[in-house]
């Protein structure tokens, strides 16, 4: 990152301007979190940005390869730590493309996965400043099948449902239909959910899922330092936090957890 600027928090964010001719924003996904796993539309981009914001889980090693020059605007949001809003970076992507900047807002994943990509693009549709969006693969059915689980499978399950877990069942502001998810046939997979696994996995069991169900923890999924802790649902939380298991991880609760002991 040799002469470009680093902001932890932009430092001047303002009330959005006109946007200035040839200022656009692209909303891309980065994958997963290695490097490689980027779309060729992403990295394109990339290549043409004169600033970029990134996230924490984005895959920052490509950071490496911008020109100097670049604004890097890190935004990266740690649990119950939040550094800056989702108001303010909305303020911000659209501030600098109305100074005519091209500004990627360089994300983990995909863009509209739990993403907050949809509340950018709104911004910059408000504001009147031409937003790509460049999905990415989103870390919901890439991680798994880096560690060997396909969330389908022939004769095992034709149907995944994929839902956040940063609220736990009990919290108010969920509105997850957890009764819906117990008792669903086919896999489930949960994002951000590391936290509160021993609600969520105690919520499933007494909503109706077998607390037999093969469940995987996978912790850094497609990194150096991927992690995986596999168990019957009902003992997966104990399981985790033996292995001292944090975020980021992905949950997998079914039968093609079961898969991986061929296919890893």
């Amino acid at each position: 990152m040799a002469g470009a600027t680093v902001w932890a928090v932009p430092p001047d964010a303002a009330a959005p301007a006109r946007p200035a001719a040839g200022g656009w924003v692209a909303l891309v996904g980065g994958g997963p979190g290695r490097p490689d796993l980027i779309t060729v539309r992403g990295m394109e981009l990339l290549r043409r940005a004169d600033v970029v914001v990134v996230d924490r889980l984005a895959p920052r090693a490509l950071l490496a390869e911008l020109g100097p020059g670049v604004e890097i605007v890190d935004v990266g949001k740690e649990a119950h730590g939040h550094n800056i809003t989702q108001d303010q970076i909305n303020r911000l992507i659209v501030d600098r493309a109305g100074r005519g900047l091209g500004v990627v807002r360089l994300k983990g994943g995909d863009p509209f996965v739990f993403g907050r990509g949809g509340e950018e693009a709104l911004a910059c549709r408000a504001a009147g400043v031409p937003c790509e969006v460049v999905p990415g693969v989103t870390s919901a059915v890439a991680v798994p099948a880096l560690a060997g689980i396909p969330v389908t499978h022939r004769g095992i399950t034709q149907d995944v449902t994929i839902v956040s877990g940063h609220l736990d069942p009990s919290h108010p502001g969920s509105t997850v239909d957890w009764d819906a998810v117990a008792t669903g046939a086919g896999t489930i997979v949960v994002l951000m959910g590391v936290g509160a696994l021993g609600q969520i996995t105690a919520e499933l069991v007494k909503r109706g899922r077998a607390g037999s169900t093969p469940t995987a923890v996978i912790h850094g999924g497609g990194s150096a330092g991927q992690k995986v802790v596999t168990g019957p649902l009902a003992d997966i939380a104990a399981l985790a936090a033996d292995a001292r298991i944090g975020p980021p991880s992905v949950i997998v609760i079914g039968d093609v957890v079961a898969l991986r002991e061929m296919l890893a």
